[in-house]
């Protein structure tokens, strides 16, 4: 596995990985409608695209294949971190995580974190500052605003 910055041919296999991780990894916290309405399957290949390239973003690949990416902005926001569901625990996530939190001089970095996610985040020391529900296609699924001071 090496870690290296996005490309936009990327996106495709992006996209499998997050509707397939999402579903995956997060069906113990997460009912099947709500999952439904977090990965659609139908991402918006050009919106992301256009995220990433203006965000830090990094991708974890093995051979040609995406097995996780991250991506934070300027203002310290880490706004998507997931890692294929065959490839969890293996120290990825936190390869990412590591390079994601060290590019930008900020004093502290936010993320909104899942269920699923927030453990992932506490061991990293992130502390939650709120709980939130975040409203998608009418139902409704909680996450956690967490922040960890630089």
């Amino acid at each position: 596995m090496h870690i290296r910055p996005y490309q936009p041919s990327d996106i495709d296999q992006i996209a499998g990985l997050f509707y397939q991780t999402v579903h995956t990894v997060c069906a113990a916290d997460y009912t099947p409608d709500q999952l439904a309405v977090w990965a659609t399957g139908q991402i918006d290949k050009v919106g992301w695209d256009r995220s990433f390239r203006s965000h830090y973003t990094m991708v974890a690949v093995s051979g040609d294949t995406v097995i996780g990416f991250g991506d934070i902005d300027a203002t310290g926001y880490l706004d998507r971190l997931y890692v294929h569901h065959r490839y969890q625990h293996q120290g990825i996530a936190t390869a990412l995580c590591d390079q994601l939190e060290r590019h930008y001089p900020v004093a502290a970095i936010t993320t909104h974190a899942s269920i699923t996610a927030r453990p992932f985040f506490e061991r990293r020391g992130y502390r939650v500052l709120r709980a939130q529900q975040v409203e998608r296609g009418g139902l409704t699924l909680q996450n956690f605003v967490m922040q960890k001071d630089l």
